[in-house]
Parts: C-alpha cells; structure tokens; sequence
C-alpha cells in the first residue's frame, strides 16, 4: 500500500486546507489570465475612436487592434525558458511591468505608430503571463483539483474581459461618448488604456508574496525552500512521496536536457501537434470577434454606441457565469466530452449567424439586420459565448497545462500557446476586411472551424481527467494495431 492511499479521501479537495491553499496561490497566479482578458478587450470601446481619431481605415484598424497578439506569441514563445532560468515569479513581475507601461503609453499615444509599439509591449507581458500562470498552476496543483484550478487562468481571463469592456461602457458613458472629453482633457477612450494600470500593479504586488515552484526549487537544488511549501500543499504523510517523485522527474529531465519538440509528425511530437491544434481551433472559431468588435459589430446593425457597450458588458457576464460552470464540471464529466458538447453549441450559433447576416440591409457603415434577424443575431452570439465559454475557453487551457510530459513543459507550452496568439492575430486582423467583405461568409468560415473541431476532439484527443500529469504524454502515442493502451 502506498503512502497516499491511507490518505482521507476528501485531503485533496478544495475545502480541505491544502485545497483552500492551492486555490489561494493559483487564484494569485491566476491574475495574469485577468491581464491578458482585460488587454483583450479593453480596446473594443476604443477602436472606433482610435479608428477616427487617426483615420485608420480598415486594414489599418485590424492591425492596430491585433498587432498586440503578435508580441503576446513572442511573449508565449520566451516565457518558457525565462521562467526555467529566473523563476516563475520574476518572469510574471516581468510580464506585469510590461503591461504597466503598455497601459500607460496608450493611454497617452499621439500617433499610429507610437500606438502600435505600445500594444506589442502590452502583448510581450501578456504572452509571458499566459504561459508562467497556467505552468505554475500545473505545478503546484494536486492532480485530484487540477482541472478545476487550472480552469480558474479561464475564469480569470472572462473576468478581465468583464472588467474591460464594463470600464469602457462606464468611461464611455460618463463622457457621453468614447471620443469626448472626460478627465484632464484626456478622451474617455484613452482612459479605457490607463484603466489597466490598476490590474498590472496588483499583479506586480502578488508576485511579490507568492512562493516559487517547488519545482523550480528543486531543479535549482533548493530541496529546503521546495519542502517547506510542499508542506503547505500536501499532508505531511504524502510529502515526501511527492518531493521524491519530483526529484526523479527533474533528474530525468536533465538526463534528456538536450530534448527537442522534433518528431515524425511533420518534424514534431504527436502531443505537441495536439496541443498547437487545440490552441489553433480555440481562436479559429472566432471568439475574440465577439469580443475585441462586439461594440463595433452590433452598433453596424442598428443599434446605438450605448446600447452596444451595454451589450458587450452582458455578454462578458454571460462568458463568466458559464466559465464557472465549465470549472465544476471539468473534473466531474472530464474534458473530452465538454470539448465536444462546446463544439455542438458554437457550429449551431455560428452557422446561425451566418443565416442572420444574409438578410443584413444596406452597406458599409449603414448596414442594418431587419426584424427578427437582429434580435436572432443577438441570441446566437450569445449561445456562441455560452458554448465556448463553458468549453473550449477554459479546458484548452486545462488541456496545455496538463498533457505535456515535464521534459517538454516549458518548450511545448510555448510553442502551443505562440500558436495560439498567431491564430488570434489572424482571425483579428482579418475581421474588419472581411466583415466589409461579406459578414455571412465570415461568421460561415468560423462555423466550419467550429464543425472540424469536435471531429477532430473526438478523433485524437483522448480523456486526461484524474491522470498523473507524466502519464498523460502516453495517451498520444500512436500505438500499434490491436494493441490495448495502459
């Protein structure tokens, strides 16, 4: 009988104290998701005034709203490497200063390309915080809450997208308008920016009091400063079972120091391949229209710059309360079939969507969806967020922070999540181009992404719930016909 067998059954649940403890540091940790929601989403009540304010036009418009994504994959792709050699917490005070400035350079822009240097800067310290928060997360959270903990970087990430597109509609309101006057002569829009000098320093601050990976102790041979916070998070019967299992792993890891990511698949790993689709499908379906142009979007069809920012704020809310559901279910059902149920909902809202939009009237800025259309239009973006929110948004995340063996962590999560803010950039530097195009067949392409998606859940990607977080690497190996998997 192993040690952790005598072990309570409920010692590892979040009511227990090295549950509650767990939840504590990856709620801090977590705060980096709220940075990279709120940098997100801040700038969709400011795009149209930024949009007049420097006479962008379209094209322009997609690349100054999405150029911040192309320093967040830059950011994702140097996390990895930075947090194995200062840290975890130095790399997300790093992340946090970055922003910081970003916030506050936009706020104060005077020109385009000013602008853009300020949203790849912003970008570098959100890429940075997507990968650390989750890989710390893995690292401190007992495999029996895991999925729940990790799901709370999703949590976090809606309520920075709450907090965003809420501080737009108040700021936007306040002035009576985002392009009017509010504080020190300043544009309510350019306030949206400065706003996010707040989340960056309370990200700062934490970072400060939280303690290091006890796995990057121990590779660091700082096997005291490891125990002493392991004692925190495991019953003192399970500890070192878990500091022994670590130090095997790291040992092992250094026997492979010289691993790459290369593989057969198409110069790759099987499991790292799984985890850039994943990431790819994640942003392909779409969902940072809804929330980088949803002001724009709805005001395009008829309703006023008001009444859009009240919209987007609902729909933000819509994207936490279902995140929430996502996060008590995820190590209940497990993630495939949540993945699959996600993939149902967003291919049947997307597709209706696109039916809405060939009924639009008018064209360019006058374009208007007769009734009932528009108010279809408006229900289906909504079941869209509810579908994604309570699926692909966090269990993608779950999903990255769990299947790759620790060897590759750091690398593959880079790798996956760089992916990820490529497609982002893609799908959001193409939207306005597009939407002007042919917003039927833009909102018909996401739906087909979202279609491919549960085929391909359902083909390669196998249940992780309630594995050892080293197991996990064993479920993407293709195995010879007829033979059984362990």
């Amino acid at each position: 009988m192993s040690s952790s067998d005598s072990i309570p059954a409920d010692a590892f649940t979040l009511k227990s104290p090295y549950g509650r403890r767990a939840l504590g540091l990856s709620v801090a940790a977590a705060v980096g998701g709220f940075l990279f929601g709120f940098d997100s989403s801040v700038i969709n009540g400011a795009v149209d005034s930024i949009d007049q304010n420097f006479e962008l036009g379209s094209v322009l418009t997609g690349f100054v709203v999405a150029v911040a994504l192309l320093g967040c994959a830059v950011g994702a792709i140097l996390a990895g490497n930075l947090s194995d050699r200062w840290g975890r917490l130095r790399v997300m005070m790093l992340g946090g200063a970055l922003f910081l400035v970003s916030s506050i350079g936009a706020g104060l822009t005077f020109s385009v390309p000013d602008l853009i240097l300020w949203r790849v800067l912003g970008g570098l310290g959100i890429g940075i915080a997507s990968v650390v928060a989750p890989a710390y997360i893995a690292e401190i959270a007992p495999k029996q809450v895991r999925g729940a903990l990790a799901s709370l970087q999703q949590l976090a990430i809606t309520l920075g997208i709450f907090a965003a597109l809420l501080s737009d509609a108040v700021l936007a309101w306040g002035a009576g308008g985002a392009s009017e006057p509010l504080w020190f002569g300043l544009e309510a829009w350019r306030w949206m920016f400065l706003v996010g000098v707040i989340p960056a320093a309370v990200y700062g601050i934490l970072a400060f009091t939280l303690p290091e990976s006890p796995r990057y102790l121990i590779a660091k041979g700082r096997d005291d400063e490891a125990r002493k916070i392991y004692a925190q998070l495991v019953p003192p019967v399970d500890l070192e079972k878990h500091i022994n299992e670590l130090s095997t792993a790291i040992l092992e890891d250094r026997k492979n120091a010289g691993v790459s990511l290369r593989g057969p698949a198409l110069g790759l790993q099987p499991i790292v391949w799984a985890g850039i689709i994943l990431s790819v499908f994640q942003q392909f379906v779409g969902i940072n229209v809804i929330f980088y142009y949803s002001t724009s979007l709805w005001q395009s069809v008829g309703f006023p710059e008001s009444a859009s920012l009240g919209i987007s704020v609902v729909t933000s809310v819509t994207n936490v309360l279902v995140t929430l559901v996502a996060i008590f279910l995820v190590d209940r059902v497990g993630r495939k079939p949540i993945l699959l149920t996600g993939s149902i909902i967003m291919t049947i809202s997307l597709a209706t969507m696109a039916v809405c939009f060939l009924f639009a009237e008018g064209a360019g800025q006058d374009v208007s969806l007769p009734a009932p259309w528009g108010p279809i239009a408006l229900v289906a973006a909504n079941l869209f967020v509810i579908g994604f929110g309570a699926s692909w948004g966090p269990l993608v995340w779950v999903l990255l922070g769990e299947i790759f063996p620790s060897r590759i962590r750091a690398k593959a999560l880079g790798v996956a999540a760089g992916a990820q803010w490529i497609a982002n950039f893609l799908i959001t530097v193409s939207f306005p181009a597009m939407s002007a195009w042919s917003l039927p067949l833009t909102y018909g392409m996401y739906a087909a992404f979202a279609a491919l998606s549960f085929v391909y859940v359902a083909w390669k990607i196998p249940e992780t719930k309630g594995m050892d977080i080293e197991q996990t690497e064993t479920l993407f190996v293709q195995k010879p016909r007829g033979t059984a998997r362990t």
